[in-house]
């Protein structure tokens, strides 16, 4: 889980981003948009779309994560999935690199099809054929890094 109380500084911020936007997609085509939440209510207006999409209304799917990003992508270009993954990925690794904890949350596809989620959508002029892929929780660990489980073996293999 993530301290609440402590906010993520908009330079620790921006890299995150800038990790997302500079990720690969096919093509170089750049269909990806990222939607920013910081506002409390907002995320618990998010936290419960989510949590009602996974059949378990009392939960926090984002673990009290002070900010969220949501990675949305435009379906109409054909690598729309891997393009998101790849800017989620990088974000992933981006918030690691400058000391945040963070958590691929998914559901967003479902929770942008929605009425409530097309409104959000259209609020800030993002066009239907945006798709969500996925969001990114962000903030400070509440307490030490969970350890690292060990890596399963024979995942790596060699053509010669």
């Amino acid at each position: 889980s993530y301290d609440s109380s402590r906010p993520v500084e908009q330079e620790k911020l921006d890299a995150i981003l800038a990790a997302g936007q500079y990720a690969p997609t096919g093509m170089n085509r750049m269909p990806t948009k990222f939607v920013v939440v910081r506002n409390r209510e907002v995320l618990q207006q998010l936290s419960k779309q989510n949590a009602a999409i996974m059949g378990k209304e009392d939960v926090d799917p984002f673990y009290g994560a002070p900010v969220a990003i949501a990675v949305l992508v435009d379906a109409s270009v054909h690598t729309w999935v891997e393009d998101g993954s790849l800017a989620i990925g990088a974000m992933l690794d981006a918030a690691y690199a400058v000391g945040l904890g963070s958590c691929w949350i998914h559901r967003a596809k479902e929770e942008f099809e929605s009425s409530w989620g097309r409104e959000l959508l259209a609020s800030l002029g993002i066009e239907d054929e945006y798709e969500g892929i996925g969001h990114c929780a962000l903030g400070y660990v509440d307490g030490d890094y969970p350890d690292v489980i060990p890596r399963k073996e024979n995942r790596v293999f060699y053509l010669k």
